[in-house]
């Protein structure tokens, strides 16, 4: 369907230096295939999907789309963006048209439908995404999980061959993420040609027939979710998709300032996505350093994320302990009972620095 051969992109700076962001691609992509492209931050992943719509010209390299060379001098690009939708993590949506004149729009300026055509079929489009209801809102009176559904609807209204999507979960609140996922997933079921860029591996895992893991500003490796996860055959594919984040704090007395402790938490729970965790996390860390291991110090923090599994943990270390602190004599075992509630799981282990107790959040 779409066959990509030696592709580089390289952009002149105005001081004549040169930033190479894509290096010798080549890819086959298929019929009914979704791919996630994955990868650190500056490999060139949008620019790889930028470069497939011609949104972002190559340097060099051949692009072909149904056997027809779409960088060709004569190729209409214009014919090229019927066929190819693109959805933002920024929804850009016209702000001053409705949700259905969002929708309506490009098949009546560019494909010619007629009005009432083309809103009877928007209308379907809407409802196939949960947004029927909203068809006369104007974009600034939606959340931004509504937004991108509507800009999935409007991809859709073209009838396209293929859809990319640039992080198309990235600008969501975490509450929002899971409606456009049900829609996306619905879409891969009726077999939908889609490449997404993603930092949701989890999602990539699940929803992918393929993945492409760049690195090196080129495609490291590409296999299905089961290799690429599991298997992997490159060290950085598997430094990559299993890491960890982490969040330490050393807790050495009671003049610890723990406002500094909620506002480093907020960043780290705000840069990798989980948001929503925030509350139960200062809450469980509150209870543990202030109540139940108050008298423990110096005490260690360390807050972790495991992205593909999205699982957040909180350690608290006791060095040099080798009992838990949670069974001695005269630990009142009630000082508990509020974590308990807070906690998916509570894990008591021994270890070569101490004594360590394992929050797993919900």
């Amino acid at each position: 369907m779409i066959s990509i051969k030696h592709l580089s992109k390289t952009y002149v700076n105005p001081d004549g230096s040169q930033l190479e962001v894509l290096k010798d691609v080549s890819c086959e992509i298929h019929k009914g295939e979704v791919i996630s492209i994955i990868g650190p931050s500056g490999n060139g992943k949008s620019t790889l999907l930028r470069t497939i719509n011609l949104m972002t010209k190559p340097t060099s390299g051949e692009i072909f789309f149904e056997g027809e060379n779409i960088l060709a001098q004569d190729y209409p690009i214009n014919k090229l963006r019927q066929r190819m939708g693109m959805v933002f993590q920024t929804f850009n949506l016209f702000e001053h048209l409705t949700v259905l004149e969002n929708v309506t729009l490009a098949p009546m300026k560019l494909k010619g439908v007629e009005q009432a055509e083309a809103e009877k079929e928007a209308m379907t489009l809407l409802h196939k995404v949960g947004m029927d209801e909203k068809c006369n809102a104007m974009p600034a009176d939606l959340a931004g999980g509504q937004k991108q559904r509507v800009a999935i609807a409007r991809a859709l209204a073209m009838h396209p061959e293929v859809i990319l999507f640039d992080e198309p979960l990235s600008a969501l609140d975490p509450s929002m993420v899971g409606e456009v996922l049900t829609v996306i997933r619905q879409l891969a079921k009726e077999g939908m040609t889609m490449l997404f860029v993603t930092h949701k591996l989890k999602f990539a895992r699940d929803v992918s027939t393929r993945i492409f893991f760049m690195y090196d500003k080129g495609i490291h490796e590409d296999g299905t979710p089961q290799q690429i996860f599991e298997n992997p055959i490159h060290s950085a594919t598997k430094a990559f998709v299993q890491q960890i984040y982490k969040l330490p704090f050393v807790v050495e007395g009671l003049d610890f300032d723990i406002v500094e402790m909620h506002s480093q938490m907020l960043g780290f729970c705000i840069k990798y996505n989980i948001a929503d965790k925030i509350e139960t996390m200062q809450q469980i860390i509150n209870l543990m350093v202030l109540l139940v291991l108050a008298e423990y110090r110096p005490l260690t923090v360390r807050i972790s994320y495991i992205e593909l599994y999205e699982r957040t943990t909180i350690d608290f270390m006791i060095e040099g302990l080798e009992t838990s602190p949670l069974q001695t004599d005269d630990f009142d075992p009630h000082l508990m009972d509020e974590v308990r509630t807070l906690a998916k799981e509570i894990i008591e282990e021994p270890t070569k620095r101490g004594y360590r107790i394992k929050v797993v959040l919900p």
